[in-house]
């Protein structure tokens, strides 16, 4: 491992002084953000008394390849190893089939016959329920964030995020939904007042439905967790990046999003650095060329966020060894 760094500045802010309930890695594609966000999360366990949760919204996980166990199967699963961590890795498949599963319940058949015709003309939607839209991997994941909310079985929750497209779309979503099931709502209780003209000329009793109870219960939890997710009490975002110019750019934008979503982050870590002084021509090209864009990535930082230089491991970090070796460069 290489680790001749000068300075190791760490993300101990991170926790100090705080009792977060998320933390969210993000960043480009490629720059070991499940590897710190796994650390992170060791490191938590050990020092932490708290039930802690990691979970990978990220379509092409990896969080099980970085603990060396199977968190696959959209199932929460005891992390080896450690009394009080555990880990998931979203299956966006077996959610969609819980949401056809639902689709297809038999609460039609208590319809009264007066509206069935008017359902009739819907025609059958079977054939779209079997296809799983775009972006659900984002909204499942986003849906699992509404499941641990509102059970609060875990008291820290991090999330392994997937390359930045995909994590904006995740962070925009509570906006995206809440501003949707509002107007819905709005609609269906325009709809009951506009039956409720009709009723008269019934004989059986007026349509009930809890349906317009459950969006506003969905409507306030979408409403709980954007307030969470934008309280710096409770919530950190930590983007991961490598001392390129494209992970620069792309970071840039990620900071710019994350400051339109008024989503708070105080770090930044820079990994894979290589050594600055070793007996290896391409080692000395490579630490050469970061340099150029380490000293870019400090000038840019107006001291709004702390910035953590890893340094490049010799060999791929898998298991909880290797993990708690990343974890101390990353946290006292």
């Amino acid at each position: 491992m290489f680790n001749e760094l000068k300075e190791i500045k760490m993300i101990e802010n991170l926790f100090k002084g705080k009792n977060l309930r998320f933390i969210m890695f993000g960043g480009k594609g490629g720059v070991g953000k499940t590897s710190c966000a796994a650390a992170t999360s060791v490191w938590a366990a050990e020092h932490l008394n708290k039930e802690i949760l990691i979970l990978s919204t990220d379509p092409a996980h990896s969080l099980s390849d970085s603990f060396n166990q199977n968190l696959s199967g959209g199932e929460v699963k005891k992390v080896q190893g450690l009394k009080n961590l555990y880990g998931l890795e979203i299956n966006p498949q077996k959610e969609y089939a819980k949401y056809q599963d639902a689709m297809q319940s038999p609460q039609a058949a208590s319809m009264p016959e007066e509206f069935k015709p008017f359902m009739e003309g819907m025609g059958d939607l079977s054939e779209m329920q079997n296809v799983m839209p775009p972006g659900a991997d984002e909204s499942f994941a986003f849906a699992k964030v509404l499941e641990f909310i509102e059970n609060a079985e875990y008291d820290l929750i991090f999330f392994d995020t997937a390359p930045t497209g995909h994590t904006l779309r995740l962070l925009s979503l509570p906006e995206v939904l809440g501003s949707f099931y509002g107007k819905i709502i709005k609609m269906q209780m325009a709809l009951r007042d506009f039956w409720g003209k009709f009723k008269g000329f019934f004989k059986r009793k007026e349509y009930e439905t809890d349906t317009l109870a459950q969006m506003n219960k969905l409507q306030e939890t979408i409403d709980n967790v954007a307030d969470e997710l934008k309280d710096p009490t409770k919530t950190s975002f930590v983007i991961v990046m490598i001392a390129e110019a494209m992970s620069i750019y792309e970071t840039e934008d990620l900071i710019s999003y994350l400051n339109l979503y008024e989503i708070p982050f105080s770090n930044i870590i820079v990994n894979m650095l290589f050594p600055e002084q070793v007996d290896c021509e391409f080692c000395s090209a490579r630490r050469t060329f970061q340099q150029k864009h380490l000293e870019e990535i400090h000038y840019r930082n107006d001291g709004s966020y702390a910035i953590t230089e890893v340094p490049l491991f010799s060999t791929e970090i898998t298991g909880l060894e290797r993990l708690k070796e990343l974890s101390r460069l990353l946290l006292p």
